[in-house]
C-alpha cells in the first residue's frame, strides 16, 4: 500500500506486522533490526539476479578448495535462491496463471457476488451459481447444518439450494465474501504452520472492522465488507506462488544431486529452508499490486470494489481515496495495531503514527475496541 510505503516509519510498522504474519519469532527478529524492503531498487536487483550464472556443479570442486565448505554452502543457497527468483517473477508477470490456477478462481465466485451487491437481488438468482461450486455447496450445507442454526435437530439439509433459502440474502453478504476468500487460502503454509490462520484471521478481522466503520459513516456495509475480504486477495496469491515454488523447485534440485551422486551438493541442498526474507520482500512488494490486478479480471458490473481496491494499492495519500478505500485503510492499520500490541513489538510513538497515518480518530478507535471484528455473527429467523 503506496500510503505506508511512502512514510518510512509507518513502513517499518507496516513490514513488521506482516512479518507477524509468517512468524512471531521472525517479527522479533524484524523488530530489533528490521531493514526496509527497497521498492524502487528490489525489482531491479531481483533482476540483476537472475542474471548470474547457475553453475554450482562444475564450479564447486574449484570454489571449495579456494573458499572451503562454508563460502560454498553460501554459494549453493545463493544460487538456488536465485533461481527460486527468477521463477516466481515470471508467475508474478503472468496473471491468467495466477488467477486461473495458482488461486484456482471460477467465474461463478464474482457472478455471486455481483448480483448480491444489486438493490433487486434474490436468492434465487444465484442457486443454480453456488450449486455449480462444489466447493461452496458443501459448505453451505455444512453452516446450516450446525447446531446453532438448525430449525429442529432431526432434520439435516443435504441440498445446496435449500440450505440457500434458509441462509437468506443478509446472510449471504456475510457469508459469501467469507467463504470465497477461505477457499481461496493456501491449503498449507508450511513450513509457517500459523501463517494460513493469521492470512484468515486478520482478513476476516480487516472485512469486520471495515463493516463496522461503514456502518458508522452511512456507508454500504456489503461493498466495504467485500472490499477489505478481497483487498487480501493478493497476499494470499504471493504466499502461495512463493511457498509452491520453493517446494517444487527445491525437490527438483534435492532429486537431481541425489540421481547424480553428488553428496557434497545434496547435504548443503538438504539442509535450505524455505527464506523469510524472500517472502517478506515479496508480500511488500507485490500484494496490493496484486489484488488490485486479480479483482480487475473478475469484471464487476454492480459491485463497486475495483476503484477502492486500485486506490489501496497506489493512492498516495488517504484524502485521495475512495471513501469505501479509506475505511479499509483504516482497519488494516488498526488491525496491524492490534496484532502487533498483542505481541508487544509496538511502542506508543509507532501505534501513533501507524493509526494517525490513515487519519484513524480516538472516536472510530474507540468504536472498533468495543466491536467483535473476529467473529461473523449470522441472524436466522
Amino acid at each position: 500500500m503506496q500510503i505506508f510505503e511512502n512514510n518510512h516509519t509507518v513502513a517499518i510498522i507496516f513490514q513488521r506486522a506482516i512479518s507477524l504474519s509468517i512468524c512471531k519469532g521472525f517479527a522479533e527478529k524484524q523488530s530489533g533490526k528490521i531493514t526496509m524492503v527497497d521498492h524502487q531498487g528490489s525489482e531491479q536487483k531481483n533482476r540483476r539476479r537472475e542474471l548470474l550464472s547457475v553453475e554450482v556443479q562444475a564450479q564447486q570442486e574449484k570454489i571449495i578448495a579456494e573458499h572451503g565448505e562454508e563460502h560454498f554452502r553460501k554459494q549453493t543457497e545463493q544460487s538456488f535462491f536465485n533461481q527460486v527468483r527468477t521463477q516466481i517473477n515470471s508467475d508474478f508477470d503472468n496473471k491468467e496463471l495466477l488467477y486461473h490456477h495458482i488461486l484456482g478462481i471460477e467465474d461463478a465466485c464474482p457472478a455471486i457476488l455481483d448480483i448480491l451487491s444489486a438493490r433487486a437481488a434474490s436468492v434465487n438468482q444465484i442457486k443454480n451459481l453456488a450449486a455449480s461450486l462444489p466447493w461452496l455447496a458443501t459448505d453451505l450445507v455444512k453452516l446450516v447444518n450446525k447446531p446453532q442454526y438448525r430449525k429442529r435437530a432431526d432434520v439435516q439439509v443435504t441440498d445446496a439450494k435449500l440450505a440457500l433459502s434458509y441462509i437468506g440474502l443478509d446472510n449471504l453478504k456475510l457469508v459469501m465474501p467469507t467463504f470465497t476468500l477461505k477457499h481461496w487460502l493456501p491449503t498449507s503454509t508450511a513450513p509457517y504452520g500459523l501463517m494460513k490462520r493469521k492470512l484468515w484471521n486478520d482478513s476476516l478481522s480487516i472485512a469486520l472492522a471495515s463493516r463496522v466503520l461503514a456502518k458508522a459513516q452511512g456507508l454500504d456495509e456489503f461493498t466495504a465488507f467485500t472490499t477489505a475480504m478481497l483487498s487480501n486477495i493478493g497476499r494470499l496469491a504471493v504466499t502461495r506462488c512463493y511457498l509452491t515454488t520453493f517446494s517444487e523447485m527445491y525437490k527438483k534440485e534435492v532429486r537431481k544431486a541425489f540421481e547424480n551422486k553428488d553428496k557434497r551438493l545434496h547435504n548443503v541442498l538438504s539442509k535450505i529452508e524455505a527464506s523469510e526474507e524472500i517472502l517478506l520482500e515479496q508480500l511488500v512488494m507485490r500484494s496490493a499490486q496484486l489484488s488490485a490486478d486479480l479483482i480487475e479480471k473478475m469484471h464487476f458490473k454492480r459491485l463497486a470494489i475495483t476503484e477502492p481496491i486500485f486506490d489501496l494499492a497506489y493512492a498516495t495519500s488517504i484524502e485521495k481515496m475512495h471513501p469505501v478505500a479509506q475505511l479499509v485503510a483504516k482497519a488494516k492499520a488498526y488491525v496491524a495495531f492490534r496484532a502487533l500490541a498483542k505481541e508487544e513489538l509496538i511502542d506508543s510513538e509507532e501505534s501513533k503514527a501507524l493509526l494517525s497515518s490513515v487519519n484513524l480518530t480516538p472516536a472510530e478507535i474507540t468504536l472498533l475496541k468495543k466491536s467483535d471484528i473476529d467473529h461473523i455473527k449470522l441472524n436466522f429467523n
